[in-house]
């Protein structure tokens, strides 16, 4: 069994494509492999955000994960900050980073362009994520394109920290993800679904009632003409829809495409939207118990940062030494 490690940010209430894009992944792979999957909450705070909501989104999305199936004793399930050695080996990983990498990091331009003040952490976060992939002796890390530069700075970073001072951190390997529904906007198609939308209406919450899910499918933006087939190019609208309906009817695209062919785009969104619904509904109960025992998540959380810790305690102990760090008495 692989180490591998995913992790998610607690900011905006999860949504449709991050079930279908990457966490029913993690619960088919809980058994593969030994994974680590973590709450992000350090890199929710890069960015303006209120206090009092930090705590609460974070319980949120773990609640969440569990609803969706992570089991705690099939993977190590925790919370960012409840592990204090992400910060160390952060701190530590700065003494090894140079300025210049983190200034071509892509993600950095994009979420600090138009902003008046960029807080430092911003800038930084890239080798905070290094230190969440290594502090896990991780040799496998899913990503996707968007995240492969971080990746490959992690990779340096643990390369460069071996060069200087012996061979102490595990150099991660880029893991392809299975593939994945890429869900769109509900109303603008060519755009990932995404809870900084400009307005709500084209994103599916994970836990939206069903009568709200209903009335956004049906709402979805489609296409010219009143034929039903998969050709993101021409028809982006119908082939979210068609893709939405294969992936939670867990059903190749060609099939539901050809079942759909000769019906009309009103028949297809009701589909699409009692589809939904339907794969939700499990995950909406197991919520709402979850929510209702507190105690069940606090106990979840507590186990995960556990077994999380007596790994990286180890791992740091190893970069300390190596690092030439005095030991405490």
């Amino acid at each position: 069994m692989a180490r591998v490690l995913s992790g998610i940010q607690p900011t905006g209430d999860k949504h449709l494509g991050n079930l279908l894009g990457a966490i029913r992944h993690w619960v088919a792979t809980q058994d593969a492999d030994d994974c680590f999957y973590c709450v992000v909450d350090l890199h929710a705070m890069t960015i303006p955000y209120e206090a009092a909501a930090l705590a609460e989104a974070t319980r949120r999305t773990a609640t969440v994960l569990l609803a969706a199936g992570l089991d705690p004793k099939r993977c190590t399930l925790f919370v960012q900050s409840h592990v204090p050695q992400h910060t160390e080996l952060t701190w530590i990983l700065n003494c090894v980073a140079n300025v210049g990498e983190l200034n071509r990091m892509t993600q950095f331009k994009e979420k600090s362009e138009g902003r008046d003040s960029v807080s430092a952490g911003l800038f930084d976060y890239p080798v905070l994520m290094a230190a969440d992939i290594l502090l896990y002796d991780t040799e496998r890390v899913p990503v996707g394109d968007d995240q492969r530069q971080h990746l490959e700075l992690a990779r340096d970073l643990a390369g460069r920290f071996n060069h200087r001072f012996g061979d102490t951190l595990v150099v991660p390997e880029a893991a392809i993800p299975p593939v994945a529904a890429r869900v769109m906007d509900l109303q603008h198609p060519t755009a990932k679904m995404s809870t900084t939308a400009p307005t709500p209406q084209g994103t599916i919450g994970l836990l939206d009632p069903p009568e709200v899910i209903t009335k956004r499918i049906r709402s979805a933006v489609t296409d010219s003409g009143t034929d039903v087939r998969f050709d993101p190019d021409a028809k982006p609208g119908v082939s979210n829809l068609l893709q939405v309906l294969a992936a939670t009817t867990e059903r190749p695209v060609a099939t539901v495409e050809a079942e759909y062919a000769d019906a009309g785009y009103g028949t297809l969104k009701q589909a699409v939207a009692d589809a939904v619904v339907a794969y939700l509904a499990p995950l909406q109960a197991r919520y709402a118990e979850l929510r209702d025992d507190p105690s069940t998540v606090d106990a979840a959380l507590a186990t995960g940062a556990e077994k999380a810790e007596a790994v990286a305690s180890k791992v740091i102990a190893r970069v300390r030494e190596a690092a030439g760090l005095l030991p405490r008495p």
